[in-house]
């Protein structure tokens, strides 16, 4: 780069020297001007000029092929030992006399080096931060054996040598049991479609708002909420297809999040089976010896059945995860010769056993053991918690309704059901709003909550008079706009109320078509989409509800 310099400072005393020779030699021939003539002047001034033009020209060639003959070798010699101190005005005018630089085959040889000792500089530093930990404890790797000989664990061996397994075996083993017992995997388990579905959730929201800024014109769209007078429904093939039950089917349920339905009957035969609506297949049965059963419901959580018998002061508990089958003999503090009816708390914590002589056992779900017992005057019929699990309606045989505090087991209301000459079925909405009374002489009367917590003798908002025959079953669907009322006494004695009309819908069931018979239990799946009748012959009758687009 100082040579570089040099060349740079010698080429701009040339061009001074030049530039002064130049003016002289117009000073000479300005001073001679008064002998020549003005054409000869002009003449020789562009003669001159043109010949220190060509000058500059020839010793700027000579300079610029002596710059471009330093090879980058030397340059770089050069700024090792001079250093880089030159001004930004010498760089500036070297680059234009230098012009762009083209590069050797050495050079580029250089070039490649360099990179390639960047690459293995990168290499090191990787190989810096993946080196292995200073100091391991071997205690962490070491995996823990877990007897399987332990009598909840003896179903999950598949030989007698698998005494012991390790942890990640056994937690194998559990979701292989797990994903058998419903069907597969979940859609609730699988996290990838979730947060796929979650993905393309959002991505069709955006397009959605995209196109709604694209449009123009009118915007109001017909009502998500169900219409009343025509349900529109199709009938499946009953839930139970695979296995009808021998005698009457006493009990129908979705499962709580899993597409799965129970069945459960007189034959003593607990049944699971998938719902897609067109095979139903079959995914698991078990069989309680000398148990026919009179009810049968799904844990909160979805993992447990609990069944109560006919004849008996037992009750069992099929644990779905584990695969065992396990016996609640007589629960101590109740003196019950019979336990039949039960209702579960929707938060999971209670499990409530009605009595005889108006006895209420609240129980605890988590150990079935006795909590507390209740009374109320005469005999309760039927009982039911509210959502939020903070209280108890129970109905009695005299036609009273007692409202009981949970946390403090107190009686906290008490109502008449107008005109009830017999409490027969009780039940409160999904959301809190509607409490249902079915009595023998076949009305259903509907209450608000408000009126059934302050008022004795509360006016119901609708009284449902279509049955003509005791009213034993009432259930509301998820999203409170339908409630179905029944009857076990009498064939095709079913109604579905439009609840916000507080209509009957009028193409259910079908007219002369023998089809339900006579009605034991009803469902609604978890949002909607199916309803399900448990009948005397053996079947879950399944039916789609085309205005909820899912399960």
């Amino acid at each position: 780069m100082r040579g570089l310099a040099a060349v740079a400072g010698r080429e701009r005393g040339v061009v001074k020297a030049s530039r002064m020779k130049v003016a002289k030699k117009v000073s000479k021939v300005t001073k001679a001007g008064k002998m020549m003539k003005p054409k000869r002047t002009a003449k020789r001034l562009l003669v001159v000029a043109n010949q220190a033009a060509a000058a500059e020209a020839a010793r700027r060639a000579r300079h610029l092929k002596a710059l471009s003959c330093v090879s980058g070798a030397e340059r770089e010699l050069e700024e090792l030992v001079f250093g880089d101190s030159l001004n930004g005005e010498e760089d500036e005018l070297l680059r234009r006399l230098a012009g762009p630089r083209r590069v050797t085959a050495a050079e580029g040889k250089d070039l490649q080096e360099e990179s390639s000792d960047s690459g293995v500089e990168n290499e090191a530093k990787r190989d810096l931060l993946l080196k292995n930990p200073a100091w391991v404890d071997e205690d962490d790797e070491a995996e823990e054996n877990v007897n399987m000989t332990h009598k909840y664990r003896k179903d999950l061996m598949k030989s007698d040598a698998e005494t012991k397994l390790t942890k990640k075996k056994l937690k194998k083993r559990l979701e292989e049991q797990f994903q058998q017992a419903m069907g597969g995997v979940p859609a609730w388990a699988d996290l990838e479609n979730r947060k796929t579905s979650k993905r393309t959730l959002s991505d069709s929201d955006s397009d959605e708002d995209d196109d709604l800024l694209r449009r123009t014109g009118n915007f109001i769209t017909s009502s998500e909420s169900l219409p009343r007078g025509i349900l529109k429904m199709s009938t499946c093939l009953p839930a139970n297809q695979e296995r009808f039950a021998n005698g009457k089917l006493v009990t129908v349920q979705f499962h709580p999040s899993a597409q799965v339905v129970m069945t459960a009957g007189h034959d003593r035969s607990v049944s699971l089976f998938q719902v897609d609506g067109i095979k139903n297949p079959k995914i698991q049965s078990i069989y309680l010896e000398s148990f026919p059963i009179y009810k049968a419901h799904f844990s909160v959580d979805g993992e447990q059945v609990i069944a109560t018998g006919t004849h008996h002061s037992m009750f069992f508990v099929y644990d779905m995860m584990a695969g065992s089958i396990i016996p609640i003999p007589k629960v101590r503090g109740v003196e019950e010769k019979f336990l039949r009816n039960f209702e579960l708390s929707p938060d999971g914590s209670f499990m409530l056993l009605i009595g005889n002589s108006g006895y209420l056992h609240l129980l605890s779900m988590k150990t079935k053991e006795l909590i507390s017992t209740m009374k109320v005057n005469g005999r309760c019929t039927a009982s039911a918690f509210t959502p939020d699990s903070s209280k108890i309606y129970s109905y009695s045989k005299e036609g009273e309704v007692f409202i009981w505090d949970v946390r403090s087991r107190k009686s906290l209301h008490k109502f008449e059901d107008e005109g009830s000459l017999e409490g027969k079925c009780i039940a409160v909405s999904k959301n809190n709003q509607y409490v249902a009374c079915g009595s023998s002489s076949g009305v259903v009367n509907l209450y608000t909550t408000d009126a059934c917590l302050k008022e004795n003798r509360p006016k119901p908002v609708k009284a449902i008079m279509n049955l003509v025959t005791s009213a034993t079953c009432v259930t509301f669907n998820p999203t409170t706009e339908i409630l179905a009322v029944a009857s076990r006494d009498t064939d095709e004695a079913v109604k579905l109320v439009h609840l916000p009309s507080y209509t009957v819908f009028s193409n259910f069931p079908l007219f002369r078509k023998k089809q339900i018979y006579l009605t034991q239990s009803m469902d609604f799946s978890p949002r909607s989409g199916y309803f399900s009748i448990a009948n005397n012959k053996g079947k879950a009758l399944l039916f789609r509800l085309k205005h909820y687009s899912f399960f």
